[in-house]
């Protein structure tokens, strides 16, 4: 679904920009015990394997920053594990009272949230980048 919605994008969208250019051309690795290669994503390898260790193991041997994207259960892993520097929220101006089926951090621990950076991307969209510490 990540890959279709950012395919669909444009650079008039204002969801197509610096940061989606940059991460479609650096390397990707796609944490999956079901998923074949090749992916339909420029410089895909699957990795099987538990995605916390996984990204243990990346994040000692990367000197690049790493984004984690999509998988709400693997972020909330990753944030239990103390794999995570920063936490990007995008606030979509929509009310899914009827049709929303899942909170995003549903049965995660509780974390305190410092803001680093905000901005706005099309007059309504928010994107916001918080620093996460667990709640004690």
């Amino acid at each position: 679904m990540f890959t279709q919605l950012l395919a669909a994008s444009t650079e008039e969208s204002g969801v197509r920009d610096a940061w989606v250019d940059r991460m479609r051309s650096l390397p990707a690795t796609v944490v999956s015990n079901t998923l074949e290669e090749p992916l339909d994503w420029p410089d895909a390898t699957v990795v099987r394997g538990d995605a916390v260790d996984v990204v243990a193991l990346l994040k000692e041997e990367s000197d690049v920053p790493l984004r984690s994207h999509g998988s709400l259960s693997v972020n909330r892993a990753l944030m239990a594990a103390g794999l995570v520097d920063f936490v990007q929220v995008t606030l979509f101006p929509v009310i899914t009272g009827q049709t929303g089926t899942e909170p995003i951090f549903q049965g995660a621990a509780d974390f305190d949230m410092e803001l680093i950076e905000s901005r706005t991307l099309d007059g309504r969209t928010q994107e916001l980048i918080y620093r996460p510490t667990v709640h004690v």
